[in-house]
């Protein structure tokens, strides 16, 4: 039976002398520029997905607060109907009511402008029936009894009907639900497909150090040693691919927010800022990329450790 060579003897036919500090798995038998811009890609387009949902969760909570402190009484016009003294006359009303806080009238010009974003600016509105808006905000603490509301509305200002936004705040925490479930699915994605690639990486960086491998283990080198070789080679290079995609995405969410206010004019961008929040992260954020970046790391070595181990429970 051919047994191995001595491992110093396969180095001194290649002409590469065995120094005692030479690491177990050279960096040469490793592809490692392209698996560190593997892993960094991925880390970039992950962090970037679970900031996207931290960003929208965020802006959703926002929202969801500022929505439901207000509630809004529209007054319908009709033939012979004087809306301003009936926006007043609702105003006094609503001033008087428990949990209100203030309430704002909003004037047949205020009321024109609400909607000059859907039917543009110049236009002459006078001859359109535009109902008069009354603004409610709730005060601090309080709760507005929206049923009691709209029961002393109709008794005493039939025309008006009130709008506590529920439907619409409904809808919004659906949607912003239905966004994160979507960046989690995405993240996911993203990671399992840099665990394949580690996976390819470690088969490969076996593959060309299968004969020292298996004289380790043929002379009764621990499977744990030779496992942490390969473990403490993948980890400084997940590290390394990790933190600097990380960092790139930290550098994107950091300029996004002067890019967005810098192209302020452009369409879109206010709905951008609206539903990203002026892509202001914050201390949490930057802190779960940075915990991403180390997860990477940490997956990464994790990977190469269970593969290593199962090619040498197979030599066994």
């Amino acid at each position: 039976m051919r047994t191995a060579p001595p491992l110093a003897d396969q180095h001194a036919e290649r002409g590469q002398p065995l120094r005692p500090d030479a690491p177990l798995v050279p960096a040469a038998s490793i592809a490692g520029r392209a698996l560190i811009i593997v892993i960094a890609i991925m880390t970039f387009l992950a962090s970037l997905t679970a900031g996207a949902a931290i960003l929208v969760a965020e802006a959703s909570r926002s929202w969801s607060e500022q929505v439901s402190r207000e509630a809004t009484v529209q007054i319908r016009p009709a033939p012979g109907r004087d809306l301003d003294a009936e926006a007043e006359k609702v105003a006094s009303l609503l001033r008087a009511a428990p949990g209100v806080a203030s309430v704002r009238v909003f004037s047949k010009a205020d009321s024109e402008r609400l909607l000059e974003p859907w039917l543009g600016s110049g236009l002459d509105l006078g001859q359109l029936p535009v109902p008069r808006l009354v603004l409610i905000e709730r005060a601090a603490g309080a709760s507005l009894d929206i049923s009691a509301l709209r029961k002393m509305l109709a008794e005493k200002a039939p025309a008006a009907s009130l709008d506590d936004h529920r439907l619409w705040l409904e809808r919004l925490i659906a949607m912003a639900r239905t966004v994160v479930v979507v960046a989690m699915m995405i993240f996911t994605l993203v990671l399992i497909a840099m665990a394949m690639a580690v996976a390819f990486a470690t088969r490969g960086a076996m593959d060309g150090n299968r004969h020292i491998i298996e004289v380790l283990h043929f002379v009764g080198a621990r499977d744990r040693y030779i496992a942490r070789q390969f473990q403490s080679r993948f980890v400084r290079l997940g590290a390394r691919g990790g933190f600097l995609g990380g960092g790139a995405a930290i550098l994107a969410f950091l300029l996004a927010g002067p890019m967005t206010r810098w192209i302020g004019g452009a369409p879109g961008a206010d709905q951008a800022e609206a539903m990203f929040g002026g892509f202001a992260l914050g201390a949490p954020g930057y802190g779960a990329i940075l915990a991403i970046a180390l997860a990477v790391a940490l997956l990464t070595g994790f990977m190469s450790k269970v593969i290593v181990f199962r090619h040498l429970q197979r030599l066994d």
